[in-house]
């Protein structure tokens, strides 16, 4: 399981991140409870979810291909120190309880515009910085286990700083917690990435990115899954909150435990992949994992017991991580070289970019239909989403088997 920390290089990348991660989850949920608790308005909460993660629809695919360009190594320890300078300033506003929600609003946009480049040069280097390229699954793998461990702690810390201390500690933790990460990121060791010659051009990049991506046909369904389920389904986290504090009558506290609820869940899934011996039947496991992300939603959004919604939270973890994880670890390993950066920006770009979207349009919807009713939809979404990926998926075998010659399906058979 842990055969990816063997490497120098990422076991100083695992450790160091694995701080900072906690830090970001413990300011996320400290973010959501301050501004639900200070507004009231399940749109402001959306709206504060959407711009810390709308940068990545724009941005993703620019920053696929200006990282595919520069040293990646030099690039995250820009971008992390970037981080920590945002989570400074947000620190210092709630020190002096300046509850300002524009204010906040702006930091979380922010942080959203340096997540597009961070997380996409993150995912980009981790072929860098394992010693043995068939460890590669695996330390996707460990680094999703990673954070989603950080899914627990993060909110279960925030949880209890927020009762006992103010939400003022969970922004200095999360500030202080970019000490160890850059500091193990200087320690380590790694050849320089070579820029590429030619100049940056973005619209020929973008659109051999996006040719590449057309022409791999199996990595587009995957990512049209994945903008599928993250423009109207996973973003029924957004509404926990309200779960929490309004249907079942709870505090800052409850609201933690629903997000570590979801955060065990992933754990459990990323410590499955990580045991995988190879990469293959991805496939197989996004349906699987699918299938299972959407009923437990459907379950979670009719459930009157507080202990029969925190199940659904855990099993819809197991089903965000696995589907996730098991297109992430495709692209890692199917992509060629040159294209591994832009691939990696549009799996960011259909997971990161379009959950603001659903966020905003779940927010809104919310209004209309009632939370229970909105999270039942998206349940039903995501069921329906499989079925059609499995009806595209079997409809291209079969028509690549009436093309095959006669003589090579008997054989094949």
């Amino acid at each position: 399981m842990f055969k990816a920390l063997k490497s120098k290089n990422f076991k100083l990348f695992f450790y160091g991140q694995s701080v900072s991660v906690i830090g970001t989850w413990m300011q996320k949920t400290a973010v959501s409870w301050m501004v639900y608790s200070i507004t009231g308005s399940v749109f402001l909460l959306g709206l504060a979810t959407f711009l810390s993660m709308i940068p990545s629809l724009f941005l993703a695919p620019l920053a696929g291909s200006i990282i595919g360009r520069y040293d990646r190594h030099k690039t995250l320890v820009f971008l992390q120190s970037l981080a920590m300078l945002q989570a400074g300033t947000l620190a210092l506003l709630i020190y002096f309880k300046i509850y300002n929600i524009n204010f906040i609003l702006a930091l979380s946009l922010i942080q959203g515009i340096i997540n597009a480049f961070d997380m996409t040069c993150r995912q980009t280097m981790m072929i860098d910085i394992v010693d043995n390229k068939e460890d590669l699954p695996n330390a996707v793998a460990l680094n999703s286990t990673m954070n989603n461990f950080a899914r627990i702690a993060g909110p279960a810390l925030a949880g209890i700083i927020l009762h006992e201390y103010g939400e003022d500690i969970c922004f200095i933790g999360n500030f202080v917690s970019y000490v160890p990460v850059l500091i193990s990121l200087m320690l380590m060791k790694i050849t320089p990435h070579i820029k590429a010659e030619n100049k940056l051009n973005m619209i020929d990049d973008l659109i051999e990115g996006l040719d590449y991506v057309k022409k791999e046909t199996e990595m587009a369904r995957m990512l049209l899954m994945l903008t599928c389920s993250s423009l109207f389904v996973i973003s029924f986290n957004t509404l926990m909150p309200v779960f929490a504090k309004d249907i079942f009558h709870g505090n800052a506290e409850t609201f933690s435990w629903f997000e570590s609820a979801a955060g065990i869940g992933s754990v459990l899934s990323a410590i499955y992949l990580a045991n995988l011996k190879s990469a293959e039947n991805m496939s197989k496991l996004l349906i699987a994992a699918s299938l299972l992300l959407g009923l437990s939603v459907i379950i979670l959004a009719v459930s009157n017991s507080i202990t029969v919604a925190l199940i659904c939270m855990t099993l819809s973890g197991i089903g965000m991580m696995g589907q996730t994880s098991s297109i992430n670890i495709y692209i890692q390993t199917h992509s060629i070289v040159s294209m591994r950066s832009r691939s990696i920006s549009y799996f960011m770009m259909a997971y990161q970019g379009m959950i603001p979207v659903g966020s905003l349009i779940i927010g809104y919807v919310s209004h209309s239909l009632g939370v229970r009713a909105t999270v039942a939809i998206q349940g039903i979404i995501c069921i329906l989403s499989v079925i059609v990926y499995v009806y595209y998926k079997k409809h291209k075998a079969s028509d690549e088997l009436e093309t095959c010659p006669v003589e090579y399906r008997n054989s094949k058979f």
